[in-house]
């Protein structure tokens, strides 16, 4: 989940890392991507007024990593 705030959208920057994973496990849809706006999720609160961005991992609903900032070998080791 990319955690992003309202002000700045989306990670753009990890944007062609997501499409390369994504083919390389879309076969077992095991893997998913999602963004979120933690300015609008009461759960995301801690992530709020941060100027880095955030990548949640979740395994059935419970965050099993966080990446703080774009650092695309750390998010690849993580997936």
């Amino acid at each position: 989940i990319d955690v992003y705030q309202a002000w700045c959208g989306p990670c753009k920057a990890v944007l062609n890392l997501f499409r390369k994973l994504k083919n390389e496990f879309g076969e077992d849809d095991v893997l998913h991507f999602a963004v979120a706006e933690a300015d609008s999720i009461p759960t995301l609160q801690p992530f709020r007024n941060k100027c880095e961005p955030v990548f949640l991992f979740c395994v059935n609903g419970k965050i099993i990593a966080i990446v703080r900032g774009v650092n695309a070998p750390l998010i690849s080791k993580k997936i």
